[in-house]
């Protein structure tokens, strides 16, 4: 989008948490209104496709306020959410336990956990390659990592449709309610950190995952992006930057 900053490095870290700081009192609000209420049915889907046995053990990364962590636990699993904005995490209103850390290095040691949730976040962070990496190496053998992220459409209706709801209505709305105009401008913006779809699978593949799917829904406008954990870490530990 015109006239938005997108930050790399230690300067996008640092902008990212201050937005987050900022948005977090009315985070669930505004996520409700632009998401046309459907934020709910997209978390839901994205534990699905976990597939993992009740009792799992499954990091939310960067968690917010708990949504996704509610959802994890609705369908049987331990939850625990990690996300690097402390005033996310004060406004939390989950009941699991949440942790203050930078999801590239994660507080928790090799294979120790069952799943991995991750909603709305791939974007904002420093570099995915790393993080896809990170990911892999706290699974156990078999884990499962599902990401659950804004996407492109492909269809040429949708797309105009797309770009008028989530590039110019957006910004206004979200300003509106939550008294902050320019963090809704870079929300939409942001998506040009990710790769496109074959690019993420390509990159999830290279970290240590098997069995990666990608499937959209509303039509193609959110993308749920999941793998298994290979019985063996990758052999190639060249990161690269988004």
């Amino acid at each position: 989008m015109a006239g938005v900053t997108l930050p790399r490095g230690d300067a996008k870290r640092a902008a990212v948490e201050s937005m987050f700081d900022r948005l977090a009192p009315r985070y669930d609000r505004v996520n409700r209104v632009i998401s046309l209420g459907l934020d709910q049915r997209w978390r839901k889907a994205a534990v699905v496709a976990l597939g993992l046995p009740a009792g799992s053990v499954v990091l939310d990364l960067a968690c917010g306020t708990g949504d996704l962590c509610d959802a994890v636990a609705a369908a049987g699993h331990h939850a625990i959410g990690i996300d690097l904005s402390a005033g996310m995490l004060r406004a939390a209103h989950c009941d699991a336990p949440l942790v203050r850390a930078d999801t590239l290095r994660l507080p928790t040691r090799d294979a120790k956990v069952d799943g991995i949730v991750c909603g709305f976040a791939l974007r904002n962070f420093v570099a995915l390659e790393p993080f896809f990496r990170e990911c892999a190496r706290v699974l156990r053998s078999g884990g499962r990592l599902v990401a659950l992220d804004a996407a492109e459409p492909t269809g040429a209706v949708a797309r105009m449709g797309h770009a008028l709801w989530f590039r110019r209505l957006v910004p206004w709305i979200g300003g509106r309610l939550s008294g902050d105009e320019a963090a809704y401008r870079y929300l939409p913006a942001s998506t040009a950190y990710l790769p496109d779809g074959p690019g993420l699978l390509a990159m999830m593949r290279g970290t240590g995952f098997v069995d990666v799917q990608r499937t959209t829904r509303t039509a193609g406008a959110v993308q749920i992006v999941s793998g298994t954990r290979s019985e063996s870490p990758p052999m190639d530990g060249r990161e690269t930057p988004t």
